[in-house]
């Protein structure tokens, strides 16, 4: 069964870190482009960070270069998102998702992990 689950989300303070994992099962990750995208309370999800597979381009968008990074486990047909420096609009649930390169749109998603920052 084809699936990406979430995890590690949480309550975390103001200029606090917290590191998301999407595990994978059912496909080989590296062979996919890969995102990570988030949706805040009354707003439409937007994407945050892409990956692609073939050359391995990362790019960031600009409300998070520099405190977010994204990495990956082959090993463990898992990706992680490091997220430092938290700030209260970042808080949203956090989606990862995984497509073939010549897929017009994300083929596999997650249901999903809550990013709460909060003092």
């Amino acid at each position: 069964q084809v699936q990406l689950v979430e995890s590690g989300g949480g309550l975390v303070e103001p200029g606090g870190s917290l590191r998301l994992s999407c595990l994978a099962a059912g496909f080989n990750l590296p062979f996919y482009n890969i995102g990570w995208f988030r949706q805040a309370p009354g707003k439409e999800r937007e994407g945050i960070i892409c990956r692609t597979s073939s050359d391995g381009r990362i790019d960031y968008d600009e409300s998070v270069k520099g405190r977010f990074t994204i990495s990956r486990d082959n090993a463990k047909n898992t990706l992680y998102l490091e997220m430092d420096n938290l700030q209260a609009g970042d808080t949203a649930v956090y989606y990862c998702a995984a497509k073939r390169a010549f897929a017009p749109e994300y083929e596999h998603w997650g249901r999903g992990t809550q990013v709460t920052v909060s003092s």
